[in-house]
């Protein structure tokens, strides 16, 4: 008790220190501003993406750690089994279709599939849910849509090779992996005492504390992603990676490289992309819509965190493989 207790006065006594940390120097003009001016304007540029990448990812971590939370308290696996299709073919088509009605961030999305599986969820099914998504879901294809001038063929694009790529990589994770893939398979949190039912009140009061739990796990391997994220963006000149984007290929794969190295929130990438339409073909546009929700720079070191290596970096090279191939295949529609 007493070292839970002492957890918890650690995580917010760092809480306080980072929020004072962050309000001194920003805030207090006379040290923050001389300061700020001192630093290499690389330096500063690479603090800004880093700080917009965090807030842009953090509201979506926080839901998904709720989200992660609740099912560890509210859901069982007697639900699991029942909802799940014992059939491999209909479990992955399930997943998929609840993950493109689920609207999630690539970053939040994270803890609610460990969390899943760790409930007993088949992890082909987990992989669908999790590339659906924060893909496809409806937020993401209202904002495609408006971003390219309410042009409905773009967005539907996205949506339909989005989904058909999906249900493709879980199925062959389901022929390839049978087991959770997760680092810890075994939940570290103790289970509710079966005799004793606790109250609704008890029951949420623990939603939180997983919560909480899980924020702070998932939540700095958010952080180190989201500066690696930034220094790419700062130090590496998206320019140099033009010199490859001769032809389709090259184009599709310079789009996909951006979408991972530039690890954007799924909810605001459209605009980014369709910026390069007088550079690329739609088609590239297209691979760079629909790889960087399902797999990014900060997304991978997160998943690193919580599956196999081995798995993530199959998944990886599966992920790259079929976006292409899909995509690819629409230019000759």
């Amino acid at each position: 008790m007493f070292r839970g207790f002492h957890t918890y006065v650690t995580d917010f006594t760092g809480i306080l220190v980072i929020g004072f940390v962050i309000y001194f120097i920003y805030m207090t003009d006379w040290l923050g501003q001389n300061w700020l001016q001192s630093l290499p304007e690389s330096f500063q540029q690479l603090n800004t993406i880093f700080l917009s990448i965090l807030i842009e990812a953090i509201p979506f971590v926080l839901i998904g750690v709720l989200i992660a939370g609740f099912i560890q308290i509210f859901i069982t696996e007697e639900h699991i089994e029942r909802w799940i299709p014992k059939n491999k073919m209909s479990a992955v088509t399930m997943s998929c279709v609840v993950g493109a009605f689920f609207p999630a961030c690539e970053c939040g999305i994270v803890p609610i599939v460990r969390r899943l599986v760790r409930k007993g969820v088949p992890i082909y099914a987990g992989v669908g849910f999790l590339l659906t998504g924060p893909l496809i879901n409806p937020i993401v294809i209202l904002s495609t849509y408006m971003a390219f001038g309410n042009d409905a063929k773009m967005a539907g694009l996205r949506m339909g090779i989005g989904f058909l790529a999906a249900f493709i990589i879980a199925f062959i994770v389901s022929i390839f992996y049978k087991s959770t893939q997760l680092k810890h398979p075994q939940d570290t949190t103790a289970e509710p005492n079966p005799k004793h039912k606790p109250s609704f009140f008890q029951r949420l009061a623990d939603m939180l504390k997983h919560s909480i739990d899980e924020f702070f796990d998932m939540g700095k391997f958010l952080i180190i992603g989201a500066f690696v994220a930034a220094f790419f963006q700062t130090y590496v000149s998206s320019s140099s990676l033009f010199v490859f984007g001769e032809g389709l290929v090259g184009s599709m794969l310079v789009m996909m490289g951006l979408a991972y190295f530039l690890s954007l929130c799924s909810e605001a990438d459209a605009f980014i992309g369709a910026s390069f339409r007088t550079l690329f073909s739609p088609t590239s546009i297209l691979a760079f819509l629909v790889y960087g929700p399902m797999i990014d720079l900060k997304n991978t070191i997160m998943l690193l965190s919580v599956f196999k290596t081995k798995f993530v970096v199959t998944l990886l090279c599966l992920i790259t493989l079929v976006v292409f191939i899909c995509v690819g295949a629409t230019n000759l529609l």
